[in-house]
């Protein structure tokens, strides 16, 4: 593989680093100059790659597989950020610089960096629990980064397991490798995640971007959920969300910017770091000068937002139909927004404990076991809603759980990896306050259509031998 992304040179890896960081030729010598080298890479996930305002680590791939889901609409196609995506455009293209090439290069980055700490963490000098600490949470990164790329430049991994995934690194990139089957692929995962969780026992977080065992045994979860190993899923989001209580309504309303009692894993983005329009907040909080305020707000699509109850008060985080002003479209988001007007200062959220209790009550329930599903349904939106009552049966259970994912975790990535797991179709509500045909333009597409799966990036065809022509998604 022969991409613009960090080799074994550490000279350029620590180019993620911030400044002021310790030699390049001395990172590794210390467990202290792992750190900068770990903390670069955490900081690299929610920098702007190349410049680009729709480039900005985790969370512009969050919001593209939004925008290509049933759930979010955008507002107006001023600037042009995110349309394509929206259009199931924007991924069929491998050229460079385009959003699957981006997305490539992304996660290949992270897992690189990745790499380089683990083949290097056990020569440094320092604590032997420094070192443990600085490995799971590279292997942890390793396993998250895999996760995405597989899911999506292939289908979803139940029945899929036998067709090529994406190529798969354990060591600093130097050569190309083919595309490993999508089994393949999931085998490493999990391995890593194993492998973290034993190194992360008993270790606290130095810097809340840092992965704590919580924040693997989350990530595990998540993973378990898409391979259909309920069990283990249902398992693993109980013991991630156990020390995380969910935020209190006030919370909730005030904005998902600033951490809270349950978010698990997030990203941190000091005012003077801010990366500005070129950030997940800029594309949604029109309370600032910002793309969503020039004409490109995010929104919930009507037919989403009338199935929330009016006592919920996840629906307060929505604008009310019929109260819209220029800044604020009807169904337009609030969920969302800079904590402090005037400061680029916030949080990405990428755990919480709120999924964690959706994976419970879905997991649960495939599993039959409908008393576990309905107490972890009702423990999560009681509290949003005191009227609410779960269903009674298993498959009641199910079709709830994935309602309320749709509600609880809007804007915040799951749209199309549900959709894919799912093997449902793209089936997108049309008319007054839902999609516009000027602006979505595809509003059907089958389960498991070769449109859904990103294409390779013609750099990494041209420039690997393990790629070629043929191995391109169709």
């Amino acid at each position: 593989m022969v991409l613009t992304i960090l080799s074994g040179c550490k000279k350029e890896y620590l180019e993620t680093a911030p400044t002021g960081s310790v030699p390049s030729e001395g990172v590794f010598t210390t467990t202290d100059g792992a750190l900068v080298a770990l903390n670069g890479t955490y900081r690299y996930m929610w920098n702007s790659l190349g410049g680009s305002h729709g480039h900005f680590g985790q969370k512009a791939v969050d919001l593209t597989m939004d925008v290509m889901g049933n759930d979010m609409a955008i507002h107006g196609t001023s600037y042009g950020w995110f349309n394509a995506e929206n259009r199931f455009t924007a991924h069929l293209n491998p050229a460079p610089g385009t959003r699957s090439a981006f997305t490539w290069e992304y996660y290949y980055r992270v897992i690189n960096n990745a790499n380089i700490i683990i083949k290097n963490i056990d020569a440094a000098t320092g604590p032997a629990a420094d070192k443990d600490n600085i490995k799971g949470q590279a292997l942890a990164l390793r396993a998250y980064n895999y996760f995405y790329l597989v899911n999506l430049f292939q289908h979803t991994y139940k029945g899929n397991e036998t067709k090529p995934g994406v190529p798969v690194y354990t060591e600093p990139i130097i050569t190309g490798n083919p595309r490993g089957t999508v089994a393949a692929v999931y085998t490493q995962i999990i391995a890593d995640l194993k492998a973290a969780e034993t190194l992360l026992a008993g270790k606290t977080k130095k810097q809340f971007a840092h992965i704590n065992q919580a924040t693997v045994k989350g990530i595990y979860a998540r993973v378990a959920l898409q391979m259909e190993d309920w069990s283990t899923a249902a398992t693993k989001a109980a013991e991630a969300r156990s020390a995380y209580p969910l935020m209190s309504n006030a919370q909730y309303v005030a904005g998902f910017s600033v951490k809270n009692t349950e978010w698990i894993w997030g990203l941190e983005i000091p005012n003077d770091q801010a990366t500005i329009f070129a950030s997940f907040f800029s594309h949604f909080d029109a309370n600032t000068l910002s793309y969503a305020q020039l004409g490109m707000q995010k929104k919930i699509t009507k037919e989403l937002y009338d199935q929330i109850p009016a006592a919920d008060v996840r629906k307060s985080t929505f604008r009310t139909p019929g109260t819209a002003t220029s800044t604020f479209p009807d169904y337009s988001q609030n969920k969302f927004r800079l904590p402090t007007p005037g400061s680029w200062a916030a949080d990405y959220i990428l755990l919480r404990s709120s999924e964690m209790y959706l994976i419970e009550a879905e997991a649960n329930a495939r599993l039959g076991d409908a008393g576990k599903a309905k107490t972890a349904l009702e423990a999560l939106i009681k509290p949003r809603n005191a009227a609410y009552v779960a269903p009674a049966t298993a498959p009641d259970l199910i079709t709830e759980a994935l309602l309320q994912r749709r509600i609880e975790l809007w804007g915040e990535g799951f749209s199309l990896l549900d959709l894919k797991r799912l093997k449902l179709p793209l089936n997108r509500a049309s008319g007054t306050g839902n999609h516009v045909a000027a602006i979505a333009v595809i509003f059907t597409l089958p389960s498991q259509d070769p449109t859904w799966l990103f294409r390779i990036p013609q750099s990494e065809i041209d420039a690997s031998d393990a790629i070629n022509p043929a191995d391109q998604n169709p």
